[in-house]
């Protein structure tokens, strides 16, 4: 059951929310979330730079670090604050920032917040990249510049090459930031996303993430490859040092998360997800109904113009779908689409009432879409 901004409920199946692999209601992480709020109360009560931190909080920062094989760990109040809180700490208003057109609002608020050096470049085009790279140095040898992408692209399920990425940045002594909110936990045979895939692993400069995706919680990180980073992150990142830390529950409940994503039970998940995934998919593609990208938990179902994606996305929940309208300026004009969050525990039925309900309400809104478009007939006047 769930209520839009009216107050009208609908009912219908969820592939709506970003709980990949369904940990959100897993009996393992509620009862973690239970005892630590019994033990530790439910608020941190300070910033991590103020007596905010916990034992929770320091074992998280460890798991991630380890986890991403990077030395040291920042951790953010949220996903966004992370995003928004890693570019304006490090960036000074003479730097430069260098950042996929297709980054997420986050990650271009920060930039635009850090500097007005703030270079876009085509989606994926490592080329692009290069030529911007290029034209700065060729002026600019002494300040910073940050390249920003990210490792699963939420409106569009596609990847940059990261290791082209990094080596370019090398070249350019410009500084790599991945931000892996969409992929880590729930890609992979170890669940490593497509740093893990790509054997990455330990060789990207910075990597930041949400937790609110797959690990069952708000809040977000900042990993590391220098103490220096972190320290600096910790007093000069603002969304960090002015935030509360994350609650002792929320901490246990990542730590609990990243302990079922590393386990056997993680791996069946996964593997779950992906079988859903691809049955969504292929369904999808008998129906008529065409999606972006590569396989992942993000499937986005093409609608092209505003006027029937709104029309689709009015007729769902009356047909027992709820799933997002993704519109301008989250993605270009006449490219609007319904963005399907896949779940591990969606079943085979779920998936298969999605397609129907899609391929119905898609059908239905091009009919009424022509129709508006008809031009009204004058009357015809009566004769003389």
């Amino acid at each position: 059951m769930a209520q839009d901004d009216s107050g009208n409920k609908m009912r219908g199946v969820n592939f709506a929310s970003q709980d990949y692999l369904s940990l959100s209601s897993h009996s393992a992480i509620k009862e973690t979330a239970k005892q630590t709020i019994e033990r530790c109360g439910v608020h941190s009560a300070g910033s991590p730079a103020l007596l905010g931190n916990t034992s929770y909080s320091l074992a998280l920062e460890r798991k991630i670090a380890d986890f991403l094989e990077m030395q040291d760990v920042v951790l953010y109040p949220t996903g966004w604050a992370a995003g928004f809180g890693v570019i304006k700490g490090l960036v000074r208003s003479a730097d430069h920032v260098v950042m996929d057109m297709l980054s997420h609002s986050c990650l271009q608020e920060g930039a635009n917040a850090a500097t007005s050096n703030v270079h876009l470049f085509r989606h994926l085009d490592n080329e692009y990249c290069r030529n911007i790279l290029t034209k700065i140095r060729a002026k600019d040898n002494e300040n910073g510049i940050l390249v920003v992408t990210e490792g699963l692209f939420s409106m569009d399920s596609d990847t940059p090459d990261l290791a082209a990425l990094q080596a370019l940045c090398h070249e350019f002594n410009a500084t790599l930031v991945v931000d892996v909110a969409h992929d880590l936990g729930n890609l992979g045979r170890d669940g490593r996303g497509h740093i893990g895939m790509q054997d990455m692993l330990g060789k990207i400069d910075i990597v930041m993430g949400s937790f609110s995706k797959t690990f069952a919680s708000n809040g977000g990180f900042v990993a590391c490859k220098s103490r220096a980073v972190k320290e600096y992150l910790r007093f000069y990142s603002a969304p960090a040092t002015f935030s509360n830390s994350l609650s002792p529950a929320q901490a246990a409940t990542v730590l609990k998360a990243f302990e079922v994503v590393e386990s056997v039970e993680g791996r069946v998940l996964r593997l779950e997800l992906m079988t859903n995934v691809l049955a969504l998919r292929d369904q999808l593609r008998e129906a008529g109904l065409e999606y972006y990208g590569d396989p992942s938990a993000i499937v986005c179902v093409k609608m092209g113009t505003e006027g029937v994606a709104r029309l689709v996305s009015r007729r769902l929940p009356e047909l027992g779908l709820v799933a997002n309208l993704v519109e301008f300026p989250a993605v270009p004009k006449g490219a609007a689409r319904i963005r399907m969050q896949v779940m591990a525990n969606h079943s085979e039925q779920n998936v298969a009432d999605a397609v129907r309900i899609l391929k119905t309400a898609k059908a239905e809104a091009e009919l009424e879409y022509e129709a508006h478009q008809q031009p009204s007939q004058p009357a015809q006047r009566d004769a003389a």
